[in-house]
């Protein structure tokens, strides 16, 4: 039977509410935040919600309402938000989920896809897609960027004034964790990866989606931006991230490429 990706809608995705004026339009993003409001800030996700990977990881459930110490981004986040004057409450259920999002949110941001590559990648090895490897991964990239179409409109549906922000995937193929991976494995994880950004993730700019472009960031393949298992952020990683979402949601971000070098580091 021909496996189909994890659909996105029950993978890790984070979402944050923020309390400030509603926008009109349910397809674009909410104003931005107040000077010194209060921020709602709730955060749905996997591993990486919970900081797996760094120096100060927090426990699924230890600390609903904050870990004070915690180096993942969530928690960097929410530490850069009040050094900026933003009251900033902290609700952490970061467990593989669907996103529950609050009706009155007015800002979302979800981080998913790595997983899937790794799900992808795994029956690829275990003889998936045999006939016409490349179909399968196109397959999958299509079923993905379908479960993303569900979960935005999911979303949409249930908190429409909300300022929506994603990061994209790096190339996973270029991750340290695959550095000493057979070459078709990386070929693949680098196939995947940039088919998701490309075709799933960076053209939601259209619908006035905000996009972190992790992808073609460098620092996305520098060896410091992860922990010793190559996957989860480091400390370093983490703050990267966090210092990326504060400013998605408080300035007028930019855009993501649309093509750059890092997509063809796998040969």
């Amino acid at each position: 039977m021909r496996q189909r990706i994890i659909p996105l809608v029950l993978l890790a995705a984070a979402a944050v509410t923020i309390s400030c004026s509603a926008g009109k339009n349910p397809t674009g993003p909410s104003p931005l935040p107040e000077p010194n409001s209060t921020i709602n800030y709730t955060a749905v996700a996997a591993s990486d919600g919970n900081g797996i990977g760094s120096s100060v990881p927090c426990l699924p459930f230890a600390g609903l309402t904050d870990c004070p110490n915690g180096k993942g981004y969530v928690y960097v986040a929410a530490s850069q938000l009040r050094a900026k004057g933003f009251m900033t409450n902290l609700t952490n259920l970061s467990v593989p989920t669907a996103p529950f999002v609050a009706s009155n949110s007015t800002l979302i941001t979800i981080f998913a896809g790595g997983n899937d590559v790794n799900v992808v990648t795994g029956a690829l090895g275990a003889g998936e897609g045999a006939s016409d490897q490349v179909g399968y991964i196109n397959a999958q990239i299509k079923a993905f960027a379908a479960d993303y179409t569900t979960l935005l409109n999911l979303l949409r549906t249930r908190a429409p004034s909300a300022r929506i922000v994603v990061l994209n995937l790096p190339n996973m193929g270029a991750m340290p964790f695959l550095a000493s991976a057979p070459l078709a494995q990386r070929q693949a994880a680098q196939k995947l990866s940039v088919g998701m950004t490309t075709t799933a993730t960076n053209p939601l700019t259209a619908q006035n989606v905000l996009v972190i472009d992790m992808m073609c960031d460098a620092r996305s393949y520098q060896a410091s931006t992860y922990s010793s298992d190559g996957f989860h952020p480091s400390d370093a990683g983490y703050a990267w991230m966090a210092a990326e979402v504060v400013s998605a949601a408080t300035t007028n971000y930019k855009s993501p490429q649309s093509s750059c070098s890092q997509m063809t580091l796998v040969p």
